[in-house]
């Protein structure tokens, strides 16, 4: 049984769903909603709803449910019979409990846009062959892909402003892979929060987005009256195949009928390295008294940390080999005991703590492509840090098999980061353009493709926390 209000003062149990599972509401008529696919950008501010209680529950119910998207229906996991799933409402310093009970016969959620065949089954293949999963179908917006997708003209997000008035849009990149740019046609955002911290304000007509980040943004309905599409496609600057169809939705002013044709969106080239480039310099932290940049200045522990594909032995795959990812080419192997339940109940056995702090061999790390000799070590390493140090950590990307861009999430942290380059990291030279008055602050950060990035944190939220 979940956590209930009992003994718990100013505590009111609140469905807040106001259409249960068995609603015959059509998930096409649900726009107060809160995204579990790959992008969403949703309106807050004017319309956010707030709550007396100090203490509240929510009861949420994980099922399958039939939907129909790009011209096929099949069964997919929904939160209370909603997909994206419903809007929680609260105000700043409530507590909440959300009770999960899961009816779907998946214990774990995989996020992708697999519309024309079975999720599942896309896993499998792709363990079978050794390779990544098959491209995805589509990206949506508030999980709808948009009508440049078939059978999609009802199946496109739209967003009522009125005139004059200005709207935060919290936008999250919830891609499996890819970041994405992201438009509105006419209009201009105003950058103000990334990953939950406030940023010195910029203005920009296209944001890059890794996945797993937010971004904050304020909109103001200043132009002539009208329809306007919002586009989200993936950047990718090398030969690389991704899904780069574009997903929109339609920024429409309150009065406007339906029959007028949305303006289009002026979308950069996927590879625009340059304009991404110039975007994420714009970054920078508050560093105000009352927002402050607690940049550790100095370094107890200093981590340097590859990220590259390997290529293993695999007898039951069709190559007889498989892809592998690989940090100072060790390929992580999940464990079937939890990490911290190995460590807090002292299971031998689980995992290791000799993770190197930098990889076996040095070399040109994002020189020409390196397709040969390609094993990778395997094990479930750990790398053991002290309570309270600052750490200083360095991600390289490299050239084996190709360069590519890579998301970085640290779990249960937010770290600054400091530093980010192309090519090398040089270790005599790069740390004396490191930013430690007000670099950007957040929990994820994509490192540049044939580049690197530095962050720093302090150590100061025990667990296991790396995810690449």
């Amino acid at each position: 049984m979940g956590p209930s209000c009992k003994g718990l003062k100013h505590c009111k149990t609140l469905n807040k769903n106001p259409h249960p599972v068995n609603s015959s509401l059509g998930l096409e008529d649900r726009e107060a909603i809160v995204p579990v696919d790959k992008i969403f950008a949703r309106l807050s501010g004017s319309k956010a709803k707030s709550t007396i209680f100090k203490w509240w529950q929510e009861h949420n119910l994980v099922v399958v449910k039939n939907v129909s998207r790009l011209c096929h229906a099949k069964p997919i996991v929904t939160v209370n019979g909603m997909f994206p799933g419903p809007t929680i409402y609260v105000t700043e310093g409530d507590s909440v409990i959300i009770n999960v009970t899961n009816y779907a016969q998946y214990n774990m959620s995989i996020t992708g846009e697999w519309w024309n065949g079975d999720v599942e089954e896309a896993v499998k293949q792709g363990n079978a062959l050794g390779l990544p999963p098959a491209m995805s179908d589509a990206h949506t917006i508030n999980g709808k892909p948009g009508p440049l997708f078939p059978c999609s003209e009802k199946h496109t997000y739209a967003l009522e402003v009125e005139s004059g008035k200005t709207y935060l849009l919290r936008i999250v990149n919830a891609a499996l892979d890819d970041e994405l740019f992201f438009t509105i046609a006419g209009h201009n955002m105003t950058v103000v929060e990334i990953d939950a911290v406030y940023v010195k304000p910029f203005t920009t007509n296209t944001l890059i987005i890794a996945p797993g980040q937010t971004t904050n943004v304020l909109v103001s309905a200043v132009r002539s009256p009208g329809r306007y599409f919002i586009g989200a496609r993936a950047f990718m600057d090398v030969p690389i195949a991704v899904d780069n169809k574009t997903a929109m939705a339609i920024l429409q002013y309150k009065g406007v009928p339906n029959t007028v044709i949305p303006i289009s969106p002026q979308l950069p080239p996927s590879n625009d390295t340059e304009l991404v480039t110039s975007y994420n310099k714009k970054l920078r932290s508050l560093n105000t008294a009352k927002f402050p940049a607690n940049v550790p200045l100095t370094v107890d522990r200093k981590l340097f940390y590859t990220i590259g594909l390997g290529q293993n032995a695999c007898p039951t795959c069709l190559n007889g080999t498989k892809l592998t990812a690989s940090l100072n080419n060790i390929s992580f192997v999940m464990p079937k005991i939890g990490l911290l339940q190995a460590h807090y109940y002292n299971i031998k056995g689980v995992f290791t703590t000799d993770f190197p702090d930098r990889p076996p061999k040095a070399f040109n790390y994002t020189g020409v492509p390196l397709t040969a000799n390609l094993r990778t070590n395997v094990g479930t390493r750990l790398s053991r840090v002290a309570f309270n140090s600052t750490v200083e950590l360095v991600l390289q990307d490299t050239n084996l098999l190709s360069v590519e861009s890579h998301p970085f999430h640290l779990h249960g942290y937010n770290f600054f980061v400091v530093g980010t380059g192309v090519g090398n990291f040089d270790k005599a030279k790069d740390p004396a353009k490191f930013n430690l008055v007000d670099p950007p602050e957040r929990n994820t950060v994509g490192v540049p493709t044939g580049g690197w990035t530095a962050i720093r944190f302090r150590a100061d939220n025990p667990g296991s926390i790396l995810d690449i």
